[in-house]
């Protein structure tokens, strides 16, 4: 079967958008390559990713879903303590708690509070 679309964009409503799309330019790397009074776009991977600044932002709660998660993103790493500790050093925090299982994937916070995962890559999913 074809596709009746295909992904534009990811967007994620933040406070600030320009801090956040730099966390996440120096996170994946690519640019910035638009920015306005209250949004900015950052091209990566072939994927854009766009920020919007969104009055009353307030970033998820979690594991409570008072403040749903809004948007998640699971990244795959390397070296999951290196990249904790990189991150780290851009601003983001390791979530706390952290779901029970075997190891292999830690939940983080971006600097706007946004909750994604960086895991390892199985072998049955390269």
């Amino acid at each position: 079967m074809s596709a009746i679309v295909s992904l534009a964009a990811v967007v994620v409503d933040c406070r600030q958008a320009a801090p956040l799309a730099a966390f996440y330019q120096a996170a994946f790397g690519g640019e910035i390559f638009r920015t306005g009074e209250a949004s900015a776009w950052l091209r990566t991977g072939g994927l854009i990713v766009i920020f919007r600044e969104v009055e009353g932002y307030r970033p998820p709660t979690w594991p409570s879903s008072e403040v749903p998660m809004q948007v998640h993103l699971d990244l795959w790493v390397d070296d999951l303590d290196q990249a904790e500790e990189q991150l780290h050093r851009l601003g983001a925090v390791t979530a706390e708690p952290q779901p029970p299982g075997p190891g292999g994937l830690l939940v983080m916070r971006d600097p706007a509070g946004h909750l994604f995962c960086i895991c390892t890559q199985p072998d049955d999913v390269s």
